[in-house]
């Protein structure tokens, strides 16, 4: 399973004046802190509310320092569970980013098309192995697939032993066994 993490950074950033300045030195700051380990983690400017459900620049300034509010979004990939999602990516964004507190915010599980294309194509390629087999084992060679191509044009450049071994399988396997069983003996 896949995950989009997104975690929530306070950075504190020195003698700034406006929440604008504030949020582009932030950011930069951030940047370079992951820069070049992290630079998959999309950096993005957080949002904040007040207790009244008014919204808020992500950046508060007092005494020319400012503390800004960051989402980190890294995609973490091949995990068990949200949990352990959420896990890594505060691991390994808490690692280059010290001293700054992080939030999980939220955890989104991605459904995986590419994997499930990529499971489609496999089936029919077992489906097309198996047809190139029959049609040697019958000798004519020239019945096209399911695309509508003929596959023995597609073998005869194909040196790999695999497929060598798929169209002659019956034959070698009947030659090596019994010589196998008398050396056994």
């Amino acid at each position: 399973m896949n995950c989009r993490v997104v975690v929530e950074a306070a950075v504190p950033v020195y003698d700034v004046e406006t929440e604008n300045e504030a949020i582009r030195i932030g950011i930069s700051k951030t940047g370079e802190m992951l820069n070049p380990d992290l630079n998959y983690v999309e950096i993005n400017m957080g949002s904040r509310t007040s207790p009244s459900g008014e919204e808020l620049e992500p950046a508060f300034i007092a005494a020319d320092e400012a503390l800004v509010a960051l989402e980190l979004e890294m995609t973490v990939f091949n995990v068990e569970r949200e949990e352990h999602a959420s896990r890594i990516a505060r691991k390994e964004i808490g690692q280059r980013l010290e001293n700054i507190p992080l939030e999980v915010l939220r955890v989104e599980v991605i459904e995986d098309e590419d994997d499930d294309a990529e499971a489609v194509e496999d089936d029919e390629a077992d489906g097309d192995v198996e047809s190139d087999v029959d049609a040697d084992e019958r000798g004519d060679g020239s019945e096209p697939n399911e695309q509508g191509t003929d596959e023995t044009d597609s073998d005869e450049g194909d040196d790999t032993p695999t497929n060598d071994s798929r169209k002659s399988g019956a034959t070698t396997d009947d030659d090596v066994l019994p010589e196998f069983e008398e050396l056994l003996e």
